[in-house]
């Protein structure tokens, strides 16, 4: 069982190796995707915001995106609360499915950038490219199977090296290549297969969430694409977020989801006081209808079941920053090990291919002989 184990294991790794290298790759720069944007791009990103001066009103904010730019709908608002980062909209052009994001100075109501496409800056293209490949929803169903792929690496490897402990810390530097790099491999994999298990397993249900939203909800049916607001003009967006304060108590928004579809409702996600280092910076929502503003629906984790828990956690988890700058740079570093491990796997592979070809050949030679 473990040599076909390691047979599978072998077959996967290659298989799946160029994928991997890209999510490797890309994950481990995008755990620090604010602080390269705010280099790059102080002008969008950053507020400096100094004193006790208020958020301008929420409606005013989009208001004034809207008129600057008319053939756009709002789809979403991302809000900061930290007199650093800039709030960003989210818009959606008339007539497809093209979606720009701008920056804009949520204490002054200045519009830092012009409308960019999600793929637009450097940072946004990677993660494009780490979750999709570029290829949009057929990219989603080949980053679900590569998480699926990924799991498995990890599982077996822990099943293969299961008694890695006897010699853990060795490192053979004077044996040759070969032992060297399976040394290496062993000692790798094993560090960092509970943190590839963990962000396969939350890379891969986001992935699966997206498949189920796309093909069961939208099963059959064309997109629709948004011509006009689909709330009412009487909704005030500033009054909502004022009002979902009042029914989650400490909730505080960090996103506004805009109704997009003829079915969506106006969503508030934002933070709670909590005790969870895992709990999300969304993990409590708060949902109007969009005709009259009325409360729909409201989600406290504090109050929530463990399903509700245990997927928000996903996020932290899969970014790494539930324990600060700390946890961040242990999930950069770790999260590069698969081009480690491709590397000396791919090695060892060879090795064991030309020493089969070897063998093979010294038994004809025998038999001619």
């Amino acid at each position: 069982m473990r040599k076909t184990l390691f047979k599978w294991h072998s077959y996967a790794a290659l298989v799946a190796m160029l994928p991997i290298f890209i999510i490797s790759i890309t994950g481990s720069i995008l755990v620090f995707k604010v602080e390269i944007d705010s280099l790059l791009r102080p002008e969008h990103m950053r507020v400096d915001h100094v004193g006790a001066q208020p958020r301008v009103s929420l409606d005013t904010l989009m208001a004034n995106v809207l008129d600057t730019h008319t053939g756009y709908e709002l789809g979403g608002w991302e809000l900061f609360h930290d007199n650093y980062r800039s709030d960003a909209g989210y818009l959606i052009k008339h007539g497809t499915e093209e979606w720009s994001k701008i920056y804009v100075n949520q204490y002054t109501g200045e519009l830092l950038s012009q409308p960019q496409t999600m793929e637009h800056y450097i940072t946004d293209w990677l993660l494009e490219l780490h979750y999709t490949f570029l290829l949009h929803n057929q990219g989603i169903v080949v980053g679900f199977i590569v998480a699926l792929v990924m799991l498995f690496l990890g599982v077996s490897g822990i099943i293969i090296y299961r008694r890695f402990w006897a010699k853990f810390f060795t490192l053979r530097y004077k044996a040759v290549r070969r032992i060297l790099f399976s040394d290496i491999h062993k000692m790798i994999g094993i560090v960092s297969s509970p943190v590839l298990i963990i962000l396969a397993i939350t890379g891969g249900y986001w992935n699966i969430s997206l498949l189920i939203h796309e093909y069961v909800e939208h099963a059959g049916e064309e997109h629709f694409l948004i011509t006009k607001p689909l709330h009412s003009e009487t909704i005030s967006f500033e009054t909502l977020r004022l009002q979902a304060r009042q029914e989650i108590d400490g909730f505080s928004a960090g996103y506004l989801s805009m109704p997009h579809e003829p079915d969506s409702y106006i969503t508030y996600w934002g933070d709670v006081p909590n005790k969870n280092p895992f709990s999300s910076e969304y993990s409590s929502t708060v949902t109007f209808d969009k005709d009259e503003g009325k409360l729909v629906s409201k989600i406290d984790v504090r109050e929530s079941g463990f399903s509700h828990v245990f997927v928000d956690s996903f996020r932290k988890l899969h970014f790494g920053y539930f324990g600060g700058l700390v946890t961040r740079i242990i999930w950069c570093v770790l999260g590069l090990m698969p081009v480690v491990l491709a590397f000396t796997g791919f090695y060892l592979y060879w090795q064991r291919t030309r020493q089969r070809k070897r063998a093979k050949v010294s038994r004809q030679e025998l038999q001619v002989s």
